[in-house]
């Protein structure tokens, strides 16, 4: 069973699953909305031709926007019970004034941190373009839940918003590199995980996704089961992306390194290779108290769904993880 405490007008209500609760203070008149564009690798649009599937997504969600549901939703767990929380929605606010947008974003990590310890509490991010806004983020929110979801534009931001290390790249030059990738998932946990140093913060788990691969990465002693975990999540990216309810040989193919460096800043890692292959899927790799678990990802060739992608597979991530 699943609470879904958000903006839920009568055609959003019908859609629903049976098993998916919305308490009454999140029932409204009138549907928000989205428009989301799709398009597939080669489609054109004037003079420009699609590298690769996307989506461009309009948001029109004031609800959302204001975070306004957060209150209902913290009045609910009592009688709920939930064993997970996952909250997502944070980059909505970025469009408010500043002065609006600190002060809820003060609130809403003050009715986060009211939420019992022994529940999981799963942050998924998306894209912003402040700075500003971001490293309030990072330093209110991501300091008091267990885990985070990102993608590779999320995660370069956070490194650049906050002059961690490559924040001078300005983008990724086609598949994000794994070492460089390792290295900010590193930081971000070294510098706002739980740590000697950071006793305090909740944060121990990372999960990175990207189209060709996956690497979730936990500070040790808080979780298990990652590797299935990480599996898990690559696997539902290649069924969803097609719209199929297993993995289709025929409609997907694989494009991660075989190859590639632990970290391009470490110096015992950088010259370090790991081979992923067939027959080990899965690999694991120890930094410090953090480990590394990477896994390619299977394609979709001519994808159907690509719209939350991402919060699919950090559900399925977290569907098979469990916290010690």
């Amino acid at each position: 069973m699943v609470l879904l405490c958000g903006p839920v007008g009568p055609k959003l209500h019908e859609l629903l699953d049976d098993k998916i609760i919305v308490p009454p203070e999140s029932l409204q008149k009138v549907d928000e909305f989205h428009l989301i564009l799709e398009y597939q690798a080669g489609d054109v649009l004037g003079e420009i031709k699609a590298p690769q599937a996307n989506r461009f997504i309009f948001s029109h969600d004031v609800s959302n926007g204001e975070m306004n549901k957060m209150e209902a939703f913290i009045a609910s767990l009592e009688e709920f019970q939930p064993e997970l929380i996952v909250l997502s929605g944070l980059h909505m606010m970025e469009g408010q004034g500043k002065e609006e947008r600190n002060r809820r974003l003060q609130e809403v990590s003050v009715l986060i941190s009211e939420i019992p310890n022994e529940i999981s509490v799963h942050l998924e991010l998306a894209s912003m373009t402040d700075t500003t806004y971001m490293n309030t983020i990072v330093e209110q929110v991501l300091t008091i839940v267990n885990s985070i979801g990102l993608n590779e534009q999320e995660l370069l931001f956070i490194s650049q918003a906050g002059s961690g290390p490559h924040s001078s790249q300005e983008h990724w030059d086609g598949t994000p590199d794994i070492g460089m990738v390792s290295d900010i998932i590193f930081w971000l946990l070294k510098e706002y995980g739980r740590t000697e140093m950071h006793k305090d913060s909740d944060l121990t788990r990372v999960h990175f996704h990207t189209l060709t691969y996956h690497i979730l990465a936990t500070v040790d002693g808080y979780w298990s089961n990652q590797i299935s975990s990480v599996a898990a999540g690559a696997r539902a990216a290649g069924s969803q992306a097609c719209g199929t309810d297993t993995i289709d040989p025929t409609k997907v193919i694989l494009d991660s390194p075989a190859e590639f460096v632990l970290s391009q800043t470490d110096t015992l890692l950088k010259n370090k290779k790991m081979t992923l292959s067939p027959t080990n899927p899965v690999r694991v790799w120890q930094r410090e108290n953090i480990s590394f678990y990477i896994t390619p990802v299977l394609i979709c060739v001519n994808p159907i769904r690509t719209v939350g992608l991402g919060d699919t597979i950090s559900a399925e991530g977290l569907l098979y993880s469990e916290r010690k």
